[in-house]
């Protein structure tokens, strides 16, 4: 997951091969949902083209008869001639590609393309389609994502790279899930009151535009716990760091006390490098800290009852 923010948000429970697909062809998911329908469901074979291919068949057959009756002839010039402009025919006619072969290639994608969008409608976002302020929330979740996924810390299992595996997609699903329906009603009602209203109406539109600044309240909780999360995870990332930067120079330490010892300098400097010890110490329990911060706030990701953490605007 890590690296650029993915512009296709699919559910996790889709089977991974469909999910890829999706993600691969933004493009023609815009046009899908835009009404557009594959031309042609099936397309068959241009008839002239299967009609050459099978007169090329033919050919090749009796070409290659011909040349073993020849062969049995002791007619060997005319047999070598034969055979080698049979063959010439087959890789020349039969192993050619197609020229409509990269058309079906695409027509074909086209229509996976279209078949599992619609036998998952509901269950993949595209961040076009979302207005700029979700856009933008989405982009943070993304990112806070992304820098967990992608961390050293995560990687080396010090934090629960398992459950960030499981948890993480599902949570960019649901915020990509509640902004896209946030979108669409948000979109609905601004094309309503931009007519301009009358008293009656705007009394029954006011109460609905709060709930939707009250959901855009609940998903940014959301995201901002996310990215608690992640900059947690990136203090117990550079604590990771410096640490294995601190053993790599401990382990030199002895070369670099005996060329103190050999050059006379070792009175005034070897105190300064007993000190690495002591910083690697130091980042020990720093990294020890920063992780168990990172736990914490992971808490607060997980589902939980009404009212307890894991609840946006709990």
């Amino acid at each position: 997951m890590a690296g650029r923010p993915a512009k296709v948000i699919v559910d996790p429970d889709v089977p991974a091969d469909t999910a890829a697909l999706l993600r691969d062809n933004r493009k023609l998911l815009l046009r899908v949902l835009a009404g557009w329908v594959p031309e042609h469901k099936h397309r068959a074979a241009p008839v002239i083209g299967r009609m050459v291919r099978l007169a090329a068949i033919v050919t090749a057959l009796a070409a290659a008869v011909y040349g073993l009756a020849l062969f049995v002839a002791e007619r060997y010039t005319p047999f070598a001639v034969i055979m080698t402009g049979s063959a010439l025919l087959t890789v020349g006619v039969l192993l050619r590609p197609r020229p409509d072969a990269e058309v079906e290639r695409r027509h074909a994608l086209e229509r996976d393309v279209y078949e599992a969008a619609v036998r998952n409608e509901g269950r993949y976002v595209l961040r076009d389609r979302l207005d700029e302020p979700a856009r933008s929330l989405m982009a943070r979740a993304q990112t806070a994502i992304d820098q967990v996924m992608g961390s050293s810390v995560n990687a080396e299992g010090l934090l629960d790279d398992v459950r960030n595996g499981v948890m993480l997609p599902a949570q960019e699903w649901e915020i990509a899930r509640l902004l896209a329906k946030l979108s669409g009603l948000r979109a609905e009602h601004q094309e309503v009151v931009s007519e301009g209203v009358t008293p009656e109406v705007a009394a029954v539109a006011s109460p609905l535009a709060h709930a939707l600044d009250s959901s855009q309240r609940a998903v940014l909780a959301r995201v901002e716990a996310l990215e608690r999360y992640a900059g947690h995870v990136a203090d117990a990332e550079r604590a990771f760091r410096a640490r294995n930067q601190i053993e790599r120079l401990s382990a030199k330490l002895p070369r670099y006390e005996e060329l103190l010892a050999e050059s006379g300098a070792a009175g005034s400097a070897i105190p300064e490098l007993g000190r690495l010890s002591d910083d690697a110490d130091r980042l020990e329990q720093a990294l020890r800290d920063s992780v168990s911060s990172a736990h914490e706030a992971f808490r607060y990701l997980a589902p939980g009852k009404p009212g307890e953490p894991g609840e946006p605007g709990a």
